[in-house]
């Protein structure tokens, strides 16, 4: 359940982004837990708007990999990181236990299940076919599920994460 603020509100962000949109929030009654089995503090772990975690990763170079088999690239904005990590190799991700970003430690608790979404045109809002979910079928699939990045809790939920903090991984 969510709640629009007012329409005022939501003119100013609409003006400011130069894009029509809506402010909402989700009210502290509206708790969605995370899946106890990878929670961090069972039962205490929550995600709002976000599908099933709070956060999502993605290195750079496991997108420049990607990109390389498809014909035609895809941008970063197709898988909707929170986080997107340079500097890495190709899927350094997938190995991951925990990571420090910043003051937040950040428990990578499972990869990332593909749903249909990374084949629409974020900006058009168009499906452009099948791709990139063909081709990251055929490496990338485990149990009939297409896996791309990487989940996250934060440990302590809280912290303040800034663009260009480094990452440091701890397990």
């Amino acid at each position: 359940m969510a709640f629009e603020y007012p329409a005022e509100c939501s003119e100013w962000f609409s003006e400011v982004l130069n894009i029509a949109c809506r402010l909402v929030m989700m009210p502290d009654e509206s708790r969605r837990a995370v899946n106890p089995f990878y929670a961090v503090r069972k039962f205490k772990d929550t995600v709002s708007f976000a599908d099933g975690f709070p956060f999502m990763l993605l290195g750079q170079s496991s997108l420049d990999d990607l990109n390389t088999r498809l014909p035609d690239p895809v941008p970063m904005n197709r898988f909707r990181p929170n986080f997107v990590v340079s500097g890495s190799g190709a899927f350094a991700e997938d190995d991951w236990k925990k990571i420090r970003i910043g003051t937040t430690v950040f428990h990578v608790v499972k990869p990332s299940e593909r749903c249909v979404m990374p084949t629409i045109d974020q900006a058009a809002g168009v499906k452009t076919g099948v791709e990139p979910l063909k081709t990251l079928s055929g490496f990338r699939t485990t149990g009939n599920k297409v896996l791309f990045g990487q989940n996250l809790i934060a440990e302590n939920p809280g912290g303040v994460v800034k663009v260009d903090d480094a990452v440091e991984v701890l397990e």
